[in-house]
C-alpha cells in the first residue's frame, strides 16, 4: 500500500516552466493525494496559471505563497510541508518536468528511516525553449537536447541494482527528494536562516543522517527533467557551506528556527 503522498512544488516568477511542470503531475500514471505549490513571492503571472490549472486538475492544489523579501526557499517549504496533509512528501522544483512514473517510482523507492535522494537530467537552453514554447511532446532517454542521458534511462525493474544507501548530506537537491512527515518534523525542518541561494536542502539531509534517517540514493527510476536557466547569485553560498559544515562536524540533530518556529 503506498503512502498518502503530498508533492510540494517550490517556485518564483517563472509561470511558464510551472505550467509544463504542473501538466507533468497531471500525467502521473499515479497521482499523489495533491499538490502544494511552495511559492517564494512570485508575482500575478504565476497565481494566474495556478487558478487556470486547478480548474480541472486531477487532485487539489494548494497554493502556499509568502511576500518577496528575497530568496526565502527554506522557510516557504517549511510552510507548504505545514499545509501537507500526507505522511509521505515528495518534493521538486517548478522548472522540472516529471517522467508518467515519477510518483509512482517514489512509492516503490519508499522506506521507513530512509529519505530518498533523486536525480535529474538536464535539458539544453534550445530543447527548453521548444518543451516551453511549442507542441507538447514527451521526454525520454533518446529525446534530442538531452544532458548527462543516463540520468534519464527508466528501467524501474532493474533500480534496485543501482540503488545505493549513505550516512552522508552531499549531492542532495530539493528538486528530487522525499521524506517521512514526521521524520522532517522530528529535524525541525529546514532552517529559515539560511536566506538566499545554497545547501538548505543538503543542511536538511545531514541533519536527518544525524537523526540516524539514511540517504537512499535512487537511479533508473523517479526521474524528471530539469529546464535550462542562468544561474541564481551565489553571494550567500559561503556562509551557507559554514552551517553546513557545523551540522556535520557537531551532528545537529535540529535547527533553532526551522519548521516549529513557523508562525500561526
Amino acid at each position: 500500500m503506498p503512502p498518502i503522498t503530498s508533492l510540494i512544488v517550490a517556485t518564483y516568477n517563472w509561470p511558464e516552466a510551472l505550467r509544463c511542470c504542473l501538466k507533468s503531475i497531471a500525467r502521473q500514471k499515479v497521482l499523489p493525494q495533491e499538490v502544494v505549490i511552495a511559492d517564494d513571492g512570485s508575482g500575478l503571472d504565476t497565481r494566474m496559471i495556478i487558478d487556470q490549472l486547478r480548474f480541472d486538475f486531477p487532485v487539489p492544489i494548494i497554493h502556499v505563497w509568502h511576500e518577496d523579501l528575497g530568496f526565502r526557499k527554506a522557510e516557504i517549504l517549511n510552510k507548504a510541508v505545514k499545509a501537507c496533509s500526507g505522511d509521505y512528501i515528495i518534493q521538486i522544483d517548478g522548472d522540472v518536468i516529471l517522467h508518467r512514473h515519477f510518483v509512482s517510482d517514489h512509492h516503490q523507492a519508499a522506506e521507513d528511516g530512509m529519505f530518498i535522494r533523486g536525480s535529474r537530467a538536464r535539458l539544453t537552453s534550445p530543447r527548453t525553449a521548444k518543451v516551453l514554447y511549442g507542441p507538447e511532446k514527451q521526454l525520454h532517454f533518446l529525446s534530442h537536447g538531452l544532458l548527462n542521458k543516463l540520468n534519464a534511462i527508466h528501467l524501474p525493474q532493474l533500480s534496485f541494482i543501482a540503488h545505493k544507501t549513505k550516512m552522508c548530506s552531499r549531492s542532495v537537491r530539493g528538486s528530487n527528494l522525499a521524506f517521512w512527515k514526521k521524520d522532517f518534523v522530528l529535524a525541525n525542518g529546514y532552517n529559515n536562516d539560511l536566506q538566499g541561494w545554497g545547501h538548505e536542502d543538503e543542511e536538511l539531509a545531514a541533519r536527518f543522517i544525524n537523526n540516524s534517517i539514511i540517504k537512499k540514493i535512487v537511479k533508473l527510476s523517479a526521474i524528471q527533467f530539469h529546464l535550462h536557466h542562468v544561474e541564481l547569485k551565489k553571494d550567500k553560498e559561503p556562509i551557507h557551506t559554514n552551517v553546513l559544515k557545523e551540522v556535520i562536524v557537531n551532528k545537529t540533530k535540529t535547527c533553532p528556527n526551522g519548521f516549529g518556529q513557523l508562525a500561526t
